[in-house]
């Protein structure tokens, strides 16, 4: 096995997952559109938040400012599961 390898034993971030759906679903116009998808397929698991059309301009916020205090919150909930993430938001 090589050293680029990924360990398949590594913390799931589940309450990173969980505080990302549930500020996302507290912001958008369709709460039902909301989609979090975990990646953890690169050696830094990435969570992935999809919204319904026409939401994601709220969860950008003005100058990203509401992004970058999502990305901030669900990072401490990862802490608490042990792990560093990268948030997405995809179209």
């Amino acid at each position: 096995m090589s050293d680029d390898s990924v360990d398949d034993d590594r913390p799931r971030p589940v309450h990173a997952a969980a505080v990302l759906e549930h500020i996302a679903t507290s912001l958008v116009d369709v709460p039902d559109g909301v989609r979090v998808d975990v990646d953890d397929s690169t050696h830094r698991t990435q969570v992935n938040l999809r919204v319904a059309d026409g939401d994601m301009g709220r969860i950008i916020g003005k100058r990203g400012r509401m992004a970058n205090a999502i990305r901030t919150v669900t990072r401490a909930g990862a802490a608490r599961d042990g792990v560093e993430i990268d948030v997405e938001f995809l179209d």
